[in-house]
């Protein structure tokens, strides 16, 4: 006689076995990005670090902006496709780039950079060292440079052979983006809330086209802002800056993104914050939203405590660096022009 197996066992059985082939998926992801790791290049280029920490200084000095447009090449990598060096892709007749897409073609510079770093680095070891390991280690280097912090950084990325436009135009987040939507693209990348407002702090260097700001100086600023003397003075600047008809060459005006302490990488950003100065809309979003009851509480943090901030972006900058897709090991390769796939 046929045993009837009764019915909370059979969903237990099921329950049980699902969850097993999820842990199954997570340890085998776990081991895939365990090949990133601090002693990658030990044997095979141990000057690696020197070369490019060497070279990055060079670019710095001669001006500390140049600080800004490293890390910002490094996040935008990082959001599309994980950090593969897709961002720093050329258009051909077979490819599409990053290049061209909307939160790229008028924000994104220092490639020329990269690519003087990565013939010293062919110089130096021939093939040995990717393209978006050479990225995450300048963004790094650039940061300490300008007074940020320090933090080790986990090497063994390979270089991705294709690039996603439709990805860059929608995953990266925008100058007039909501604290939701902002939060969500994060959240898709498999960063938290907290990650999310500690790696905003970046725009405590670097700078804004007019278009980027526009909005934002003729909308809520006046709303949001101190009224004082300083304050009115700054915005006064803004609006003489960036017209409030479009077009023209303002367009391409820009401004500090932190006004105060422009090429020093500190926490003023998250002060101007508290007084209602965020030169972006995206900026002033994670203390003025109605919704941004975390990332409020979050922006005081920063802003009374630089060391938890810098803390907190060093840990946040290797968690966002670690964002590897584990097939990358394996059908990745070291470009040896950055531009360009190896043919």
């Amino acid at each position: 006689m046929a045993t009837t197996i009764p019915y909370s066992f059979r969903l237990n059985y099921v329950v049980v076995t699902v969850a097993f082939v999820l842990l199954v998926l997570v340890l085998t992801n776990r081991c895939e990005a365990s090949e990133l790791r601090l002693d990658y290049y030990a044997s095979s280029c141990p000057t690696v670090f020197d070369v490019i920490r060497k070279e990055i200084e060079c670019d710095v000095q001669s001006d500390p902006r140049n600080a800004a447009l490293v890390l910002r090449l490094h996040f935008h990598d990082c959001f599309v496709q994980g950090c593969d060096g897709s961002v720093l892709l050329d258009d051909t007749v077979t490819l599409k780039g990053e290049k061209t897409a909307s939160a790229n073609i008028n924000s994104l510079k220092g490639f020329s950079l990269i690519d003087r770093i990565k013939n010293m680095l062919e110089s130096e070891c021939p093939g040995i060292v990717s393209c978006a390991d050479l990225l995450t280690i300048a963004a790094r280097d650039a940061v300490v440079l300008v007074g940020g912090p320090y933090w080790d950084v986990p090497v063994g990325r390979k270089d991705s052979k294709t690039a996603n436009f439709a990805l860059a135009n929608t995953n990266i987040p925008k100058p007039d983006d909501t604290l939701l939507t902002i939060i969500s693209k994060f959240l898709y990348q498999g960063l938290s809330v907290t990650d999310m407002v500690a790696l905003s702090g970046a725009h405590t260097i670097g700078m804004a086209r007019c278009e980027s700001f526009r909005s934002r100086i003729y909308g809520d600023y006046e709303v949001t802002s101190e009224k004082d003397a300083v304050s009115e003075s700054h915005l006064r600047d803004l609006r003489s800056t960036c017209p409030l008809t479009k077009g023209g060459s303002s367009e391409n005006n820009v401004t500090s993104l932190d006004y105060v302490t422009p090429d020093l990488f500190d926490n003023s950003y998250y002060h101007l914050l508290l007084k209602g100065q965020g030169l972006l809309n995206s900026d002033q979003e994670l203390y003025s939203s109605l919704f941004g009851i975390q990332t409020r509480e979050l922006v005081k943090k920063y802003a009374l405590d630089p060391l938890a901030f810098f803390q907190q972006f060093s840990d946040s900058m290797v968690k966002m660096g670690n964002i590897v897709k584990p097939e990358s090991f394996v059908d990745g390769e070291v470009r040896t022009n950055c531009r360009f796939v190896n043919t």
